[in-house]
């Protein structure tokens, strides 16, 4: 028999309200050798959220203990929680041959990066800025004032967007999806990147911040 091959590991990062998590969502439903990296987090679940689904919610003590023991393959502190990939799960589901997808963001992605040199690395872009704003109001989870911040961290996200392998736009849901597993499966044919596209995202955030 052979061996099984040894999954990828494929970060989808984007700026909040980009739309990441349904386009992961989407993406594992049709895909049987994709499996996601659920993330362990300090933070508090939101709504119907149950643990081991979305997220491993833990205590600062915890994520404390895992930090020390070297139990994540990345974790970074997001809008003032932490957020991290715990390795033995990671290792335990490219070793049964499934690519391992991360939900994550920048600070993550490059972190693994580093450490996986040929990890796929995809960025999650908005149609427009205008669109990103539209988008979390239409939440209503949060005030103006925590979408003004919001976009702040989008600003600086979009910048570090431009070290990601890909860029993808997420206009429509179905298509956005179709051109990540694209380059899932086949990653090394051609970067896939839209910096031209990106620095205009930018300058139109500065427009509105100024």
């Amino acid at each position: 028999m052979n061996a099984l091959r040894k999954g990828k590991l494929v970060v989808i990062s984007a700026p909040s309200g980009t739309g990441k998590s349904t386009v992961c969502r989407k993406l594992l439903a049709s895909r049987g050798d994709v499996a996601v990296s659920i993330s362990y987090t300090t933070r508090a679940p939101r709504g119907s959220e149950r643990d081991g689904q979305a997220y491993h919610f833990v205590d600062d003590a915890t994520f404390d203990r895992m930090v020390a023991e070297g139990a994540f393959l990345e974790w970074a502190r997001v809008h003032d929680h932490r957020y991290g990939s715990a390795r033995s799960d990671v290792d335990a589901l490219r070793a049964k041959g499934q690519d391992v997808l991360f939900d994550i963001d920048v600070q993550g992605g490059m972190q693994i990066k580093r450490i996986e040199t040929e990890a796929v690395l995809i960025f999650l872009l908005p149609p427009s800025i205008e669109e990103l704003l539209r988008r979390l109001h239409g939440r209503g989870t949060e005030n103006d004032e925590q979408v003004g911040r919001r976009m702040a961290a989008a600003r600086w996200e979009l910048e570090q967007g431009a070290a990601y392998d890909h860029h993808v736009v997420n206009l429509h849901l179905d298509a956005a999806v179709g051109e990540i597993d694209r380059i899932r499966a086949d990653p090394w044919s051609a970067p896939r990147r839209k910096d031209e596209f990106l620095q205009d995202l930018i300058r139109e955030a500065d427009r509105r911040a100024g």
